[in-house]
């Protein structure tokens, strides 16, 4: 199983980008996939996730602006993101975990620069 972003590059403070996830493999089951973010000189903190029964969750700095979708015919997952902040530059990373097998799977990571 492999995920691989897209999506990322440079945008202005206050604007718009949407990044993608695509996953390959078998996959059965239920599963989680979200996005992670990982700012310079910062560990890797949580944006939002999703479960493939579409349950959603984000953290307080994308609640309003950020949102997450996922089309599970394609194994797909995306995240819009809105009235992005100079502080949301970093590496974004798709990450898939599949609960009954404990599998976890991470992307190369996509980078996302907003100029201030």
């Amino acid at each position: 199983v492999q995920v691989v972003e897209s999506g990322g590059g440079l945008v202005q403070a206050g604007g718009s980008l949407r990044l993608s996830c695509a996953a390959s493999g078998s996959i059965f089951g239920l599963n989680i996939m979200g996005w992670y973010r990982q700012a310079p000189g910062k560990e890797r903190e949580l944006v939002a996730r999703m479960t493939n029964g579409g349950v959603t969750h984000y953290e307080d700095s994308a609640k309003g602006r950020f949102t997450i979708s996922r089309d599970n015919a394609k194994n797909t997952m995306y995240l819009q993101m809105n009235s992005l902040k100079a502080e949301e530059t970093g590496v974004y990373y798709c990450n898939l975990f599949v609960p009954s097998t404990r599998l976890e799977v991470w992307g190369q990571g996509t980078l996302v620069t907003v100029s201030s």
